[in-house]
């Protein structure tokens, strides 16, 4: 088989993003070289490097973008087939998890800013709407984070019993709901408000405290506790 002549193999060797990451270190790689290396292989017209360019196109050339899009999204790219998508993904969550992992391990929450930024991280990249929950211990630090429920674009609806019942398996004794608006709107609807007085209601009667609801999306948050909606 006639070899690819642009294989990145006859490349000079310190053009080489695998060999430049061990001479030089990982900060020093350009996004395309780092996307690169994950693809590992390009085609016979193309090298890794001009794939994982055209990967970054996709994304608008935002790696914030970029951690938006579907497996199925990846793979229109020429090239690029269902594995190296996967990898690809997957090196996008590690690195979404390594963002957020330091900053709520066992944190005490006393203020919606305390939480906020863990959230918008968390959830910035859904294009979707969902609902999740904090669920904390008696010292207001947080044991568990977990999405409820997912929707479509324009909402989705949580349901108190499911989240009711994870509170008490987690032990918690406060809880902070919460979820995103992709349209970038702040403003909670009516719809958002009856949930968490429903939601507020329900625990009382376990004797747990619905501590907030915070909505975020890309440019910021909303409190409801200092909004004085609970």
């Amino acid at each position: 088989m006639q070899e690819n002549k642009y294989s990145i193999k006859q490349w000079a060797k310190d053009d080489r993003p695998r060999e430049k990451l061990l001479s030089s270190g990982a900060k020093n790689l350009s996004n395309s070289e780092l996307l690169g290396i994950l693809i590992h292989n390009g085609t016979r017209e193309r090298t890794a490097i001009d794939l994982a360019k055209e990967v970054l196109k996709l994304g608008k050339d935002n790696l914030v973008e970029l951690g938006k899009l579907s497996i199925k999204e990846l793979m229109k790219i020429k090239g690029i087939g269902e594995a190296k998508a996967i990898t690809i993904a997957a090196a996008l969550e590690l690195g979404r998890r390594r963002q957020t992992a330091t900053s709520l391990e066992k944190k005490v929450v006393s203020t919606s800013n305390d939480i906020a930024g863990y959230l918008q991280i968390k959830l910035k990249d859904y294009r979707h709407e969902v609902f999740a929950v904090l669920f904390l211990n008696r010292s207001n630090k947080v044991n568990h984070f977990e999405i409820v429920s997912e929707g479509g674009i324009t909402g989705t609806v949580a349901d108190p019993r499911v989240i009711l019942r994870k509170a008490l398996e987690e032990d918690a004794v406060n809880i902070i709901l919460c979820h995103n608006h992709p349209s970038g709107s702040l403003k909670p609807s009516r719809a958002d408000e009856e949930l968490t007085n429903k939601i507020k209601e329900a625990a009382r009667y376990l004797d747990i405290k619905v501590l907030d609801h915070i909505i975020v999306s890309e440019i910021g948050y909303y409190s409801f506790a200092d909004e004085g909606l609970l």
